[in-house]
């Protein structure tokens, strides 16, 4: 995957990230005849999270981009403490920028979607429609964030010493997994713990215990409402999509969300994913690109090629290597973690 050197109010920062088209896992540049979707991943994963999106022939009927945020992935930069919404969103905007991408459907999960939001507030000239899977409730509940703060403590208890205290790092991972996939035994849940578990120890290093504490917990704790006046901003159709087995967010904040939007006079979609755990784009991927294609399609003009009857995503060959089962099953838990 390539980067890109972008020059921010805070740095400079190398998005790691990529582009599939109808032609290309690995593209240059993206088809400007098709519709553009920009995916923005959840905290503790990367864009290899979209896996299973990017390898959806349906959904390689458009370009899809993929991008790292910083403290996440291959993404290097560093991580003001101030770095919320606002600041994230600016970043995304920077890259659409950098990329001279169109506007896009940005697709966001869980962060992503509430950056997804934010970006339609503030960058409405570079938003087509947003689309946010389990998206954030208004105020973070506070069970919620005791989660979230204890995941972050077993980490920093499993690495601030020079020997690493593998139960305390275990009990991390299995916190992060257990918020974001429920009990699935999946081998891409593991293939993507696997994958994800050596980006997390460089990123999240002794030295970057601020930075992981400003990504994983205060960017969801230290968040209100956007006002009225505010959503009013936002000029594009917005899909909310909830995952019926989120153990976080129950329906009710999704409900609360779109109440919202609806009283700044949006008219936002809610759908459901039956039994999705919080990163059900990944467990439950041919429900949600269902939904995702017939949204962009909904929201495209002009022609749009056939989907090809093969497509191969960009993330497959490393989640092979990290065992990726074409079966969808992993052998057992143990395969879960590699400490």
């Amino acid at each position: 995957m390539p980067h890109l050197k972008v020059q921010t109010a805070t740095g400079n920062v190398l998005f790691n990230y990529v582009i599939s088209t109808p032609d290309s896992e690995n593209a240059q540049n993206i088809d400007p005849s098709l519709p553009t979707i920009l995916f923005l991943h959840p905290v503790y994963v990367s864009a290899v999270m979209f896996h299973n999106q990017f390898a959806s022939p349906r959904l390689r009927r458009f370009n899809l981009v993929g991008v790292d945020a910083r403290c996440h992935g291959n993404t290097v930069g560093p991580v003001p403490p101030t770095a919320r919404r606002a600041e994230v969103a600016e970043d995304v905007s920077k890259f659409i920028e950098a990329l001279k991408l169109p506007r896009c459907h940005i697709v966001g999960v869980s962060m992503g979607a509430c950056v997804a939001l934010q970006m339609a507030v503030a960058h409405p000239e570079q938003v087509l429609s947003t689309f946010m899977i389990s998206p954030l409730p208004l105020v973070e509940p506070d069970d919620v964030a005791s989660g979230r703060q204890e995941i972050y403590d077993c980490w920093v208890a499993g690495r601030k010493n020079d020997n690493p205290d593998e139960d305390a790092m275990l009990d991390a991972v299995l916190g992060a997994v257990q918020l974001g996939f429920n009990q699935s035994n999946e081998s891409i849940v593991s293939a993507l713990v696997q994958y994800t578990l050596p980006q997390a120890i460089k990123n999240w290093s002794p030295e970057n215990f601020g930075a992981f504490h400003t990504v994983s917990v205060d960017f969801f704790v230290d968040r209100k409402p956007h006002d009225l006046a505010q959503l009013r901003q936002i000029e594009c159709p917005v899909h909310l999509v909830h995952c019926g087995g989120d153990v976080a967010y129950p329906l009710h904040y999704v409900e609360e969300l779109r109440s919202r939007l609806a009283s700044a006079g949006l008219q936002p979609r809610l759908s459901q994913v039956k039994d999705a755990p919080h990163f059900g784009n990944v467990t439950h991927s041919e429900e949600i690109n269902d939904l995702l294609h017939d949204w962009v399609m909904e929201h495209s003009d002009g022609p749009i090629p056939r989907a090809k009857s093969f497509v191969k995503s960009p993330f497959a060959d490393e989640l092979a290597k990290c065992g990726l089962r074409q079966n969808g099953e992993s052998d057992s838990e143990d395969d879960l973690v590699p400490l």
